[in-house]
């Protein structure tokens, strides 16, 4: 197996979050350890996974909806962004931003010129930017 980076999210409620991403994103659960409720599990959607963990205070790990704010936004490309955001709102995410095409001027080596791109807070406090590259 190459490199890889999943990000290891941070939930006051980890049952909960592994059911909130498999209605909002159609997440798999690809694993669970459940000791006492202090959850930690493998995730994955379309194949890109990602972990959570119950926050642990003691070694430095705090849920962003418990410190009232998030240092990461994640980076979620679909093929339907509108349907996607749509689900994530319905499964109980806030809106933070609508759907709409992003321009950015062609600079450096970033191939990405047009997307369409919008985000939800999810329950958690995590911010999820939902998109999908136009040109």
């Amino acid at each position: 197996m190459g490199t890889q980076i999943s990000p290891m999210l941070a939930v006051d409620n980890g049952a909960a979050a592994i059911d909130f991403y498999i209605a909002a994103f159609g997440a798999v659960e690809l694993w669970r350890i459940d000791v006492d409720g202090d959850v930690v599990a493998g995730l994955s959607v379309d194949g890109a996974q990602f972990f959570l963990a119950q926050e642990t205070p003691s070694r430095g790990t705090r849920a962003p909806n418990l410190v009232g704010h998030t240092t990461v936004r994640i980076e979620l490309f679909v093929d339907d962004p509108h349907e996607t955001q749509a689900r994530a709102i319905a499964a109980g995410a806030i809106e933070a931003s609508p759907i709409e095409i992003h321009t950015h001027p062609t600079v450096g080596i970033s191939p990405i010129k047009k997307m369409l791109q919008g985000s939800v807070v999810d329950p958690f406090g995590h911010r999820w930017l939902i998109g999908k590259v136009l040109e």
